[in-house]
């Protein structure tokens, strides 16, 4: 409780774990909140669950409520997931997905995502989950970064044809991008025009200084 106070004066970091996705993962107190952040970055809760959360605010509390089947890539402490289970109050199936097996030992030490009844955590690959899954989702949210960079698979047609044939009809894709430079701006621009008619594509940008999001909705 004392850390916790003083973390409002300071940041106070309490746990340090090697990690051979992310090389280095931290939990620290901050602002009266555990975090979890990697070498260069907010990897869950802080201005990760604010993006987020900006995000699925976008879409809708109540239009989320009602989905049956949300599909999370890239969990890390899994504050997202929190978001949807404390704040939207979905009551529906989460699948979430993470590449990093000490992120996901973290999130269930630090901030309990092993007491979430209706959450599946599976250590995986995001692209090789996604070709193996035979489920329909009503959101995908994309959250993938290995410290500040973003696999190029996120954006190949490949990866993007598939999580849009795993999406249901009227469904929601969130997608969390960092742009740190003009090439960054530039990539998402052309990720943008990758959808045809039958996708409503949003992007807000300039959220917590370096993140876009994009809300995509399938129509047809």
């Amino acid at each position: 409780m004392v850390k916790r106070i003083l973390s409002y004066l300071l940041p106070i970091k309490i746990y340090q774990r090697k990690s051979s996705i992310s090389k280095k993962l931290e939990v620290t107190w901050n602002k009266g909140q555990l975090v979890l952040d990697s070498e260069n970055t907010n990897y869950s809760y802080g201005s990760l669950e604010r993006i987020l959360r900006k995000g699925l605010l976008y879409i809708g509390f109540d239009r989320i409520k009602k989905f049956e089947n949300v599909l999370v890539l890239g969990v890390a402490g899994g504050s997202v997931i929190k978001t949807l289970t404390q704040e939207v109050k979905f009551k529906g199936k989460i699948t979430g997905v993470e590449i990093d097996e000490t992120a996901v030992e973290i999130a269930k030490k630090f901030f309990e995502l092993d007491q979430i009844p209706n959450l599946n955590l599976v250590v995986d690959d995001a692209f090789e989950f996604v070709l193996k899954t035979k489920e329909k989702y009503d959101l995908i949210i994309i959250d993938v970064f290995q410290d500040t960079k973003m696999p190029n698979f996120l954006f190949e047609d490949f990866f993007i044809n598939r999580v849009n044939f795993l999406l249901q009809v009227n469904g929601f894709i969130l997608f969390n991008t960092m742009v740190l430079s003009f090439t960054d701006k530039k990539r998402n621009a052309t990720y943008k025009t990758k959808f045809n008619d039958n996708y409503s594509v949003r992007l807000y940008p300039k959220v917590e200084t370096h993140n876009e999001l994009f809300t995509i909705k399938k129509l047809a």
